[in-house]
């Protein structure tokens, strides 16, 4: 018996993979390489190199490993650039989802945890969101993640899918120096490239309706976030309901000012960031509620702003070295 992990070559799939190689779950890796590292999946572990796209071929998968469920991180995940691309973010995340559930249902999978997002609740009118909050994208991303969610509910209702979906906005930190953020659009692997090529790191957007005028996000570490599938999955595999989505929220946020101010601290490298316009699809504020999710899958803040900052930075120098 084992899991399916879709991503598990990206940089939270490898961090999921190693939590479930620690809980002894067997996982089986599925990634179309879009932008996963071959590197990041232990050479002993199942892996193929798969589009989630690719019904037959993950059916055949799920028979031959005998797997129990699915941890489906697997997708088109850039907000801004979704608003650019949305056929392609739809064509992987709901295609994709709605694939990957009808592979299960021929293999006779019942158990998924869907990685969605807090992309989900677009711009909240609320200081906090919880589960409760209203859904209103801005992006075709957060449109895909919630079109995900209902496809998820409707299988449950009509296959007897056993699921949850875990949504978070800003995931950051390493686990191991050796697993990096290798996204092209995230703040955090954007501003160490910079730094390691001597460059100046850049604010998209200072006049958000935020105190300082950059975006406000909720920052967790992944490996936090991993613990949390982990946790999700082991629920789901012994029978235990679990609610239809949570938030892996800090419940305090953290402005792009401020992340630059402790990338500073960290690194000992003095800079002033250049201010560039907005890119769009951007929220000017989402912190989320983890009280659902502490309560139910153990989930909490492990890790300061700093060693979020240390460790990624750490894991950004010996990429830039290697």
């Amino acid at each position: 018996m084992s899991w399916l992990v879709t991503g598990g070559a990206g940089y939270i799939g490898s961090h999921v993979l190693r939590s479930l190689i620690q809980a002894s779950m067997d996982p089986i890796v599925v990634d179309s390489m879009a932008s996963g590292v071959r590197g990041f999946v232990p050479p002993e572990i199942p892996f193929y190199s798969v589009n989630v796209l690719n019904t037959e071929k993950l059916t055949e998968i799920m028979k031959r490993h005998e797997v129990t469920g699915v941890i489906h991180l697997g997708g088109y995940k850039y907000a801004g650039e979704s608003v650019k691309n949305p056929l392609l973010t739809f064509e992987q995340n709901v295609t994709g989802t709605a694939n990957l559930l009808q592979a299960m249902a021929d293999a006779r999978v019942e158990n998924i945890v869907f990685s969605s997002s807090a992309a989900v609740y677009g711009t909240p009118s609320v200081d906090l969101v919880t589960e409760e909050t209203g859904t209103s994208p801005g992006s075709s991303y957060g449109q895909s993640k919630v079109i995900g969610e209902w496809l998820i509910r409707d299988q449950a209702v009509a296959a007897g899918l056993k699921h949850t979906s875990l949504r978070y906005f800003n995931v950051v930190g390493s686990g191991s120096e050796e697993l990096f953020d290798a996204s092209p659009h995230n703040l955090f692997p954007l501003v160490f490239k910079a730094l390691n090529e001597g460059k100046t790191p850049k604010i998209f957007g200072t006049d958000y309706n935020t105190a300082d005028g950059t975006c406000v996000r909720d920052y967790v570490h992944v490996v936090d976030l991993a613990l949390a599938h982990v946790e999700a999955a082991k629920k789901l595999e012994t029978g235990t309901e679990l609610e239809p989505v949570y938030n892996l929220g800090s419940g305090d946020g953290v402005s792009v000012r401020e992340i630059m101010d402790a990338v500073r601290k960290v690194t000992g490298i003095e800079f002033t960031a250049v201010e560039e316009a907005r890119r769009p699809g951007d929220p000017d504020r989402i912190v989320a509620d983890g009280k659902l999710a502490a309560r139910d899958l153990g989930w909490q803040m492990r890790h300061s702003l700093d060693e979020m900052v240390d460790s990624a930075w750490k894991a950004s120098c010996r990429q830039a070295s290697s």
